[in-house]
């Protein structure tokens, strides 16, 4: 499926989706995914550009990665704060919307100040950047074709020429970036004792580094890794729920439904049963 453009350029990726909460009752329209320019990755983990023509509203629900997001749509432009629960949009008529799923650090140095001053809430571009250009930009690129990769590519241009005016990435972004990226990597992480030892910090430190840039708790960045991980299972269909459960660290499955409807709205016997059959 991928296709790169240039060495350094934007090019299709097919990244596993561990944060869409699909099934055969909540399908999702189609999704373009890009991975960024390479003087990019330290801002952006990719770009997402969703296409769609219904004739009935659908609600499309995700649990966030613990990074925050800029999103130009037909209909708005907004900075998203990383929101602790399930997200949810509700699409109508014909639409599309680039989006950009940015790094752990992209957030505070976007924002310009605290992410946790905009978790579970967004802000609008204008109001963030007054004299951006941005969402007429994207909206120039794309309202002849949505469609077509080319306008895809054309319109993340614009996103990247103004993500870089926020480019070096300091040292703290560094290794936030880091550390969400070896807690990803590393499922045997799951208290914040270990999480802070992985990233060489006492724990006050790493509740201060990870609430200033990601806008919540080490503890809840643990919780939303193995949501992840369990969405990824369900998914996947790999072995029983009790199974599911001991693989992903719960004492037991009864643990692992507490916390997963808490989170969706759903048990996971309930959202496994809704995936579409090989």
């Amino acid at each position: 499926m991928s296709s790169r453009t240039g060495a350094d350029g934007p090019h299709r990726v097919d990244p596993i989706d561990r944060a869409h909460l699909t099934g055969v009752s909540r399908p999702s329209p189609p999704i373009h995914r890009y991975a960024p320019s390479e003087h990019l990755v330290d801002l952006v983990e990719r770009y997402w550009v969703p296409v769609w023509s219904l004739a009935e509203p659908s609600t499309q629900s995700t649990l966030q990665h613990p990074v925050c997001l800029v999103v130009v749509s037909n209909t708005y432009a907004r900075f998203y704060g990383v929101a602790r629960g399930r997200s949810s949009v509700t699409l109508e008529g014909d639409g599309w919307a680039v989006g950009t799923m940015l790094t752990p650090a992209a957030g505070r140095l976007v924002l310009g100040r605290s992410v946790a001053e905009v978790a579970d809430t967004w802000v609008d571009l204008r109001d963030l950047q007054a004299d951006t250009t941005l969402a007429d930009d994207v909206r120039a690129e794309m309202q002849h074709d949505p469609h077509h990769p080319a306008a895809h590519l054309a319109a993340i241009a614009h996103v990247e020429s103004w993500l870089a005016g926020h480019l070096p990435v300091d040292t703290a972004g560094h290794l936030v970036n880091r550390l969400v990226a070896r807690l990803g990597e590393q499922p045997e992480i799951t208290r914040v004792d270990e999480l802070a030892r992985e990233a060489g910090l006492s724990e006050r430190s790493l509740q201060r580094l990870v609430e200033q840039r990601i806008g919540l708790s080490p503890k809840w960045l643990l919780q939303r890794r193995r949501l992840h991980d369990a969405v990824e299972a369900l998914k996947a269909g790999r072995g029983s729920l009790a199974e599911m459960a001991a693989e992903l660290g719960y004492a037991d499955q009864a643990h692992f439904t507490h916390d997963f409807r808490t989170v969706t709205g759903m048990t996971p016997g309930e959202y496994l049963g809704d995936q579409p059959r090989g």
